[in-house]
């Protein structure tokens, strides 16, 4: 019996309890600098790991800062911070500096916390631990109800938590976020411990804290959705032109480009290319009350991209330093098709008997890039200083070593 098959035959929980106040009641909003000063010294106090979490304003701001911090530690109670009124949290951070924090998702969260002047040098990722497990469904809400038998609303977690002042309904929500964050770390760690993956965990958690910010991307106006649906040069160009104009002006207003101007409007100016700014007003997406006013500082843009010279147009698709889709390598190099299959397979075997998703078994990308140029001598060690360049913790190396390299020499040579 394989470990997926040991959690689907977990005793089914009793009805979840619905979970409608916080221990404590809300607390109020931290927003001044001496009740910032309290929370400081009584979280220093505090015992134990310390739940975290931070709400962001996505699909409302430009920015992904933190609108709102939540922490509650044994001992301490729970505190709601007002990250505008007191941006700089890190001296709070210092205090916590030698405790665990809890986190739920943490990727999503480290960056605009670390904009705020708090960072962790211990994490329990309470997400990644459940895929670690073998649960499938890890959303905070799912897993409160699988392990803790408690129901937690989420009716707000896409909400604009730039609003000032935030309703205390929405307050309450933050609060119980981090209720329950410390019992299900708790019930995790069993867990992982009774599989043997809790080392497997503790190195998850170790190389997100350790993650370097992402590069910036190369061309992210090439992300325009529909944009797959353009076939010219001068097309991309007029997208291009125009997604630069609405990010500038969004970084501006910080507003999400979306709802500044959706990519719809984007890919429809670029697919009719209009003669005229009245043109550009009567096209799909651009005839809203708000969207009509951004016509005229626009048409301009558009207008210089529909006459830039062909020399300077961009190319159809970017040519980057990896493997090309893995749709294309039956016809670019069907060798390498046969051993990407080969290790698909094998690794699909691995994460079928551990119970884990295959791509936290090890990085899909990782895998493309191993099976696409493979090292001269694809003996088991070669292939574990490929994975561990790549990024691979050990305990992915050391599961997945060998298979892959029985892949890569064993896969079937394919005549042309």
């Amino acid at each position: 019996m394989t470990e997926r098959d040991e959690a689907a035959d977990r005793p089914a929980a009793p009805p979840a309890v619905p979970l409608l106040e916080p221990r404590g009641g809300v607390p109020p909003v931290t927003e001044t600098a001496e009740a910032l000063a309290e929370v400081v010294e009584r979280f220093a106090a505090g015992t134990g790991p310390v739940a975290v979490d931070a709400e962001r304003a996505s699909g409302y701001r430009y920015s992904q800062r933190a609108y709102l911090v939540q922490l509650r530690r044994g001992g301490a109670g729970t505190a709601l911070i007002d990250p505008i009124a007191c941006p700089d949290l890190s001296a709070l951070s210092a205090a916590l500096a030698d405790a665990e924090w809890v986190l739920h998702a943490a990727n999503q969260d480290l960056p605009c916390l670390s904009g705020v002047g708090m960072r962790p040098t211990r994490l329990f990722d309470t997400e990644l631990g459940a895929r670690i497990a073998g649960y499938e469904r890890v959303g905070l809400g799912t897993m409160a109800e699988i392990v803790l038998g408690q129901q937690l609303a989420k009716e707000h977690s896409a909400a604009d938590w730039s609003r000032r002042p935030l309703p205390e309904s929405w307050l309450r929500y933050a609060a119980l976020d981090v209720e329950i964050l410390v019992d299900l770390r708790d019930a995790l760690e069993g867990e992982l411990s009774r599989q043997g993956k809790l080392t497997w965990a503790e190195q998850e958690f170790a190389a997100v804290l350790a993650a370097e910010p992402p590069p910036p991307r190369t061309d992210p106006w090439r992300r325009t959705s529909g944009i797959h649906r353009l076939r010219t040069r001068r097309q991309l160009a007029i997208v291009r032109a125009l997604w630069h104009a609405r990010d500038d002006l969004a970084r501006q207003r910080d507003i999400a480009p979306g709802r500044l101007l959706p990519d719809s409007a984007i890919v429809a100016a670029a697919a009719a290319a209009p003669a005229s700014e009245d043109a550009l007003g009567r096209l799909p997406g651009w005839g809203g009350k708000a969207t009509r006013r951004l016509v005229p500082s626009f048409w301009p843009v558009l207008a210089a991209a529909i006459a830039e010279a062909d020399d300077a147009l961009p190319r159809p698709a970017l040519h980057g330093d990896g493997p090309p889709p893995a749709s294309r390598w039956p016809d670019r190099d069907p060798v390498a098709a046969a051993r990407l299959a080969a290790a698909r397979a094998g690794l699909g075997a691995i994460a079928t008997q551990y119970g884990l998703p295959v791509e936290n078994l090890l990085s899909p990308e990782l895998v493309r890039r191993l099976t696409w140029s493979p090292p001269p001598s694809a003996g088991a060690a070669d292939v574990a200083a490929v994975l561990r360049a790549g990024g691979a913790r050990e305990w992915q190396v050391d599961l997945t070593a060998e298979v892959l390299a029985d892949a890569l020499t064993a896969a079937p040579a394919v005549s042309s």
